[in-house]
């Protein structure tokens, strides 16, 4: 049978899964440099005989026909960029590049679709259907190279009927991966504020216009946007990460600068809200004798995983793994630009577990300590050939 061919596969490759992931870990590049490592993805797949071509520049997308007869085509994702992080881990394969650091995974995913392409190489005269190897650049940062690579065509010539993506999670035990149908991950706005008043001496503040007090009104005004004008059933989440008032004890500054985030799973309520918060903003300042320059750079949209899809692919990982070994996910509010994909094409986003307590593997992504269970690589190479070949029929 295909399942256990594809785990044998798996066991068979797992060495050489883990010292990829090992290099792409030890030698980590940030957002729309990915220069090594799309060298790196392309010498193996030339090893494996599998075509691909560049797309926005560090990205490669590759295809693998079945030797059998179908116009069923799938596409498989897989991102490639680290984070400017110092990584604070004492292994072998701790990062080289001062600074940056694969702290979410990325090293994994693409290690991973180059083992899954690798078990689907091995079985290509056995399926019938094409597979779309997607390696993209820059996920980490604005404008997601997932928008760029579908501006450039990935999604096109042949067009597939599904994409599929999966990412670390390491509140989820390895050996185990989660779902979620419909409605998964959040928007999310970057948001940059100045807040302009007059400044002057501490002591006499009925001299200045203190865009201090003013910006300490528009942050509390702010999250009546979140709980008195959105819908209650509607997540949303609105946070200013920093605050800078450059001024002393005794210094009222000029302005104030301020950068923050706005997230929400609903397009119709981001592009309101939006409205909402500039007009807000911008009415106290006036009001308080100030000014406010509102700019909000729109980010990635809320990803939805295609329900039939989801269902589908979770009941082919439940064959996979035992039904034990597959979980139920919640709303995350957290943003991936995979939602570009899910926009436009029937998609499932899930979630691979990495988690090992008794080994201390427990940190969060984009943290400095951040690893994985390396024993999960055997299950998320083999699992994503085998739902590639039962979405194509096989």
């Amino acid at each position: 049978m295909i399942k256990e061919k594809i785990q044998e596969l798996s066991k068979t490759i797992f060495n050489d899964v883990v010292g990829n992931r090992r290099h792409l870990h030890a030698n980590p590049e940030l957002s729309f440099n990915e220069h090594q490592t799309s060298a790196f993805v392309a010498a193996q797949l030339d090893a494996l005989g599998i075509p691909y071509e560049h797309m926005a520049d560090t990205g490669l997308v590759a295809l693998l026909k079945g030797g059998k007869p179908s116009d069923r085509v799938i596409a498989l994702r897989a991102d490639m960029d680290a984070l400017p992080i110092v990584e604070a881990n004492d292994v072998p394969y701790k990062s080289t590049n001062p600074g940056v650091m694969h702290a979410c995974g990325h090293d994994v995913h693409t290690s991973s679709l180059l083992g899954t392409a690798k078990i689907l190489s091995e079985l290509k005269n056995e399926f019938a259907g094409t597979v779309k190897f997607i390696f993209q650049p820059a996920e980490e940062k604005l404008p997601g190279g997932a928008s760029l690579m579908i501006k450039e065509g990935v999604l096109e010539n042949p067009k597939p009927q599904a994409v599929f993506g999966q990412h670390v999670m390491p509140l989820i035990d390895a050996g185990k991966v989660g779902f979620r149908a419909g409605k998964y991950m959040a928007s999310t706005d970057e948001i940059y504020v100045t807040v302009k008043g007059k400044g002057g001496h501490g002591a006499q503040p009925q001299q200045n216009i203190d865009p201090v007090i003013i910006t300490a009104h528009i942050l509390v005004a702010l999250q009546t946007i979140v709980s008195r004008t959105a819908d209650p059933k509607l997540p949303s989440v609105l946070s200013f990460g920093k605050v800078i008032a450059n001024g002393a004890t005794n210094v009222i500054p000029n302005e104030v600068y301020l950068e923050g985030t706005f997230r929400t799973l609903d397009e119709a309520w981001r592009k309101e809200a939006h409205q909402k918060m500039k007009k807000m903003a911008e009415g106290i300042a006036e009001s308080m004798g100030g000014s406010c320059d509102f700019n909000i750079m729109n980010g990635y949209p809320f990803l939805i995983n295609e329900e039939k899809l989801t269902a589908a692919t979770r009941a082919h990982a439940e064959d996979y793994l035992g039904k034990e070994n597959v979980l139920d996910l919640d709303i995350w509010m957290a943003a991936e630009d995979f939602a570009y994909y899910s926009q436009v094409a029937d998609s499932c986003f899930y979630r691979l577990g990495t988690r090992n307590e008794a080994r201390g593997i427990t940190s969060s992504v984009h943290t400095p300590t951040f690893d994985i269970e390396e024993n999960a690589l055997e299950l998320s190479t083999g699992l994503m050939a085998y739902l590639a070949l039962k979405e194509l029929g096989n």
